[in-house]
C-alpha cells in the first residue's frame, strides 16, 4: 500500500488484524509507483489508450475500461504485474 491516510485507518488495521496472518500488507516508500504492482497496470493501459486516435473523454473512457476488462479477463497478465523485478516483494 502507498502512503494514502486510508491505508493506515483504524478500520483498516482491525481488518488486518482479523485475518489472523493471513493478509500481509507491505508499505511503500514515499513516491515508488516502480514497487506497485497497481502502476504496472496502468501502465499497460496507458500503453493501449496512446496507441488510438482518441476524439473524447468519452471514447477515451471506453478505450481504458476496455484495456482493463481485457486485463481482468486474463488471470497470467494480472500475475505477471506481481512478477515484476520491481514488485518481487509481493511473491513474500
Amino acid at each position: 500500500v502507498d502512503g494514502h491516510p486510508v491505508h493506515k485507518a483504524r478500520l483498516v488495521r482491525a481488518f488486518v488484524e482479523e485475518q489472523a496472518g493471513r493478509l500481509k500488507l507491505f508499505y511503500l516508500p514515499p513516491y515508488s509507483p516502480q514497487l506497485n504492482p497497481d502502476e504496472q497496470v496502468w501502465g499497460h493501459v496507458k500503453r493501449s489508450v496512446s496507441r488510438r486516435l482518441v476524439q473524447s473523454r468519452e471514447e477515451m473512457k471506453k478505450l481504458a475500461l476496455g484495456a482493463l476488462r481485457r486485463i481482468q479477463k486474463l488471470p497470467e497478465w494480472v500475475k505477471s504485474f506481481f512478477c515484476h523485478p520491481d514488485c518481487r516483494y509481493t511473491a513474500a
